[in-house]
């Protein structure tokens, strides 16, 4: 791609001569959302703030549109054309209106086109009617939104996203974040968001990149991530709540047999007799029964299972078993309560052979 916005290349940042971040290529491209997604001080926040040219690097180059960001002028220069929105959204001790205009006003910019500008933002996020009131008088959801929409105001070439949403309750985080992204896609500002929340990173983003001890594990389209893990690590961190060693003990033209803990699982794939692996299978594509459905599933595994535990997600529920291995399925409360399911029933539990996706042990 030639439309490449922000290039980061050979960046090494440490902190007490403790190498934090190692990242040898990140690219962000125009009209492009990028979530990172990792677990606490695997270094996400760390490389938005390099990227912002906040923080010092050992080594590594920093290029805006072609042009290496190499002088604090140059920084400085780049920063004004970047927006940054933190966790917690730092209002100033003044009105809405006056918060979305500060950026403008650093900037230089006339009155009238102040006004213009920030009567337009008002309008998109909602808060054209609450204009002077003042942000100490604002609930946490309504300071997020003024957060984003003074961000949005400068209308500048990037915007990096740091926890925008964290400690809002769901239905606030997830309005506020489909508004973001019907404004990000409206204006077409390239964006990178840092989020711990997994399924909000597959719901918003172009692409996805896994951090892991300060550097980028896998990166890709969310189905490319979510559906293939590049290691056991990514599989983990992107809900593959079973993930199984095995051996494979056959494979006859790709139609795999591979051996879990004293028995077979079919599978699709081209990998040798011997090879050790990691079969990884996502909860939504197993299949719970209460009869034994071998004579009318396309499921080439099949097996009795007995239920171990059953916990509430939200609509739906995950239910742990045993079959010989353990196993969990995601259903649905009506699917649960269809079937009469309850902690220690024997049911049987199924799964596609192309369902398991296949991971080399190194």
């Amino acid at each position: 791609m030639d439309n490449c916005m922000l290039s980061v290349q050979g960046l090494r940042v440490d902190r007490g001569g403790i190498q934090i971040l190692d990242i040898p290529e990140f690219n962000l491209y125009g009209n492009e959302f990028v979530t990172l997604i990792g677990p606490n001080g695997c270094g996400k926040s760390t490389l938005l703030l390099s990227m912002m040219c906040l923080l010092k690097r050992v080594t590594g180059r920093i290029v805006f549109k072609g042009q290496e960001i190499d002088t604090d002028k140059q920084a400085l220069d780049y920063r004004r054309r970047i927006a940054m929105v933190l966790q917690d959204p730092l209002l100033y001790d003044t009105t809405i209106y006056d918060n979305i205009a500060s950026g403008l006003r650093i900037r230089g910019m006339a009155r009238s086109e102040i006004k213009t500008r920030v009567m337009s933002y008002l309008e998109r996020f909602n808060l054209s009617h609450m204009a002077h009131r003042h942000a100490r008088k604002l609930s946490g959801g309504e300071a997020r939104r003024v957060s984003l929409a003074r961000a949005f105001a400068v209308e500048p070439d990037m915007i990096f996203f740091d926890e925008p949403f964290a400690n809002l309750d769901p239905p606030t985080r997830q309005t506020l974040s489909m508004d973001m992204v019907k404004i990000i896609r409206e204006t077409g500002i390239s964006s990178i968001l840092v989020t711990h929340d997994q399924s909000e990173a597959l719901r918003l983003s172009d692409r996805i990149v896994v951090m892991n001890r300060g550097r980028i594990v896998q990166a890709g389209t969310s189905a490319e991530v979510m559906n293939n893990p590049a290691n056991e690590f990514v599989a983990n961190f992107v809900g593959m709540e079973t993930i199984l060693e095995g051996v494979v003990k056959q494979n006859l033209d790709g139609q795999m047999i591979i051996s879990v803990a004293g028995t077979e699982i079919n599978v699709i794939g081209e990998l040798r007799r011997g090879e050790e692996v990691y079969c990884g299978i996502r909860p939504e594509n197993v299949v719970i029964e209460t009869v034994n459905p071998a004579e009318t599933t396309s499921a080439r595994n099949v097996f009795p299972a007995k239920i171990t535990e059953i916990s509430s997600l939200g609509p739906f529920l995950r239910v742990s078993l045993e079959c010989g291995f353990p196993l969990v399925s995601f259903l649905t409360r009506e699917a649960f309560a269809t079937l009469e399911l309850e902690t220690g029933k024997d049911v049987f539990a199924s799964f596609k052979a192309t369902a398991v996706h296949l991971i080399q042990k190194k």
